[in-house]
């Protein structure tokens, strides 16, 4: 499809609608964000996304839009249930429910000292599984141990022993996403789910030791339990090979009867089905459960983080909160004035609810949702608030956003020379494996720092907190 790019103001570009396009293209953007690596149809995904049956308002980009599977990465959609609106796999990712983590340490980045962060660096390198296939930290019994945790999240981690109630009310969904259908997760995925859970995975995971550089906005800093010189915790990972399998295995389902409904898209990868389905159910079903997987997941990484501080520095850690950056949530929002029940895809992008919104703890309800945006090793990371007024639906972006393949990173970057570069600067690295490390150094993302910029530009949301890298934790 070709794709018709205008500049519509600052930050905004408008890709306008064309046949098959139901709704135009609006991405996010200054000019040096726009996807430019070579092969990126990331453009092209954002129109072929404007096609979905039931897809309202617009097919979004984040700033940090990047090509995806299907979907975009930072691509925001949300389609209209009741008038079939479809659901479609592409549109969440197969890492389901992956998201990122912050905890605040009741210490400071000088109290802590080089040789305790050194300890504490190398605890967790002991303790934190991580790398394609490896074991995770809690042993399930077997199939039925497995569905609980499916159904109960990261509120079914907390009851057995793995956190504190506080911990689920700073969590989106408060830990558990409702819904959940663990028959609709097949043997394969359970398989592959049973002795992950607490497991960083591979690639851009990681678990990374911070410490809050700059505060822009001191009452909501305070109110998310953040100071200047804090040390923080901030883990990123999600739904590990079940989460994986269960995109997999409903996207084959989708495409095959994607004629029974009369569907046609422009690409297979969007193969999708109405909402108000058996196959939209099923999978919506599936999705939760591998979603509850993923903050599960979180939540014992969490606890292997605070046995790591108690041990090394004799201090806690507090959740500030916990986000989902690839999900498909029913949400009610106003389209052209009315109140309609919608199904909105966030790949890539996280929720970013505004002050006074209901859903919200009571303790955030006056401060606004927190946006965690994670640069990458070397770089900064930043905590942002949801704003009113946001037209993607209260969405927000989800990190850098990656401009060269990992195969152009291992051309580019060798592993080793990059630790040393790394450590030179006072950043404790401990990866998985050199390859890995190359695949994910700072050069293969977009400038952190200007997509944060930017989000805030266009309304999005507001910076909060500016976080810098003390040691990271490679999956």
């Amino acid at each position: 499809m070709d794709i018709a790019l205008v500049e519509k103001g600052p930050y905004r570009f408008r890709i306008e609608r064309r046949e098959p396009m139901r709704v135009p293209g609006l991405v996010f953007a200054s000019r040096a964000l726009l996807p430019q690596a070579a092969g990126d149809k990331a453009l092209e995904q954002v129109a072929n996304v404007a096609t979905l049956p039931g897809i309202v308002r617009a097919s979004f980009a984040m700033p940090d839009v990047h090509w995806g599977y299907g979907f975009p990465i930072g691509g925001v959609a949300a389609t209209d249930i009741s008038h079939g609106g479809v659901i479609s796999p592409g549109g969440v990712g197969f890492d389901i429910s992956c998201g990122v983590r912050l905890l605040a340490a009741d210490i400071d980045h000088e109290a802590l000292g080089h040789d305790r962060l050194r300890r504490l660096m190398d605890i967790l390198d002991g303790t934190i599984p991580r790398g394609m296939g490896r074991g995770g930290l809690w042993k399930l019994s077997g199939a039925g141990e497995i569905d609980e945790l499916l159904v109960g999240g990261a509120r079914y981690a907390v009851e057995h022993g793995h956190g504190v109630p506080r911990d689920l009310a700073r969590c989106e969904d408060y830990g558990v996403l409702d819904g959940a259908a663990p028959g609709q997760v097949s043997r394969r995925a359970v398989e592959r789910g049973l002795h992950q859970v607490g497991s960083l995975g591979s690639g851009n995971h990681f678990l990374e030791v911070q410490a809050v550089d700059q505060i822009f906005d001191p009452a909501t800093s305070a109110a998310f339990g953040l100071r200047v010189g804090q040390v923080c915790v901030m883990i990123h990972c999600g739904s590990r090979g079940l989460g994986h399998q269960v995109c997999t295995d409903h996207v084959r389902l989708m495409d095959q009867e994607l004629h029974r409904h009369h569907i046609q898209v422009p690409d297979r990868q969007l193969a999708c089905t109405p909402v108000e389905s058996p196959r939209g159910h099923a999978y919506l079903g599936a999705m939760a459960a591998a979603a509850n997987y993923g903050r599960a997941n979180r939540q014992l990484l969490s606890e292997a983080a605070r046995h790591a501080f108690a041990t090394a520095a004799g201090v806690g850690l507090e959740l500030v909160y916990d986000i989902s950056h690839n999900t498909a949530k029913l949400e009610t929002h106003e389209v052209d004035g009315v109140a309609r029940p919608l199904c909105v895809h966030r790949k890539g992008a996280t929720r970013a609810l505004p002050p006074g919104d209901p859903s919200l703890p009571e303790d955030l309800v006056g401060a606004g949702q927190p946006v965690l945006v994670p640069g990458t090793m070397g770089t900064a990371s930043y905590v942002m608030v949801g704003l009113p007024g946001n037209e993607a639906f209260h969405s927000a972006c989800h990190g850098a956003g990656r401009v060269w393949s990992r195969h152009h990173a291992l051309r580019m970057v060798r592993g080793e020379q990059l630790r040393g570069e790394l450590e030179a600067r006072g950043i404790a690295v401990r990866p998985s494996s050199w390859r890995g490390l190359a695949e994910e150094a700072p050069e293969a993302y977009k400038d952190v720092d200007a997509v944060t910029a930017v989000t805030e530009g266009a309304g999005l949301a507001r910076l909060v907190a500016r976080l810098v890298p003390l040691g990271v934790v490679k999956g």
